[in-house]
């Protein structure tokens, strides 16, 4: 997980945020941006293909979060720091809502 600023999708609004890299490192080595996953801490609100991270302290978040099943990309540039690692459950959780999401189920 990264920290980076993310562009809300009124293209209007930019918040430094917590962010999941979903892209490989293959697709990494081809290209200057990263595909992400935007997170928030709004965990009233979770609609279809997002993913509550059920591990959240153990991944350097500050508060509950979910994954959100909305995915966008940012230049390598963008990216602020490194935050930490999501546990395997909560990533094939993420997984299997991103391929729902996109349909590849």
């Amino acid at each position: 997980m990264v920290l980076v600023r993310f562009v809300y999708t009124d293209q209007r609004s930019v918040k430094l945020r917590p962010a999941l890299v979903v892209s490989s490192d293959v697709y990494h080595q081809g290209r200057r941006e990263v595909i992400l996953a935007g997170i928030t801490s709004n965990v009233r609100r979770v609609l279809v293909c997002d993913t509550p991270v059920k591990k959240w302290q153990a991944a350097g978040l500050l508060a509950p979060s979910v994954v959100a099943g909305i995915i966008q990309t940012a230049r390598q540039s963008d990216l602020s720091r490194r935050l930490g690692t999501m546990s395997p459950a909560d990533l094939q959780g993420v997984e299997g809502n991103l391929r729902t999401a996109l349909g590849f189920a």
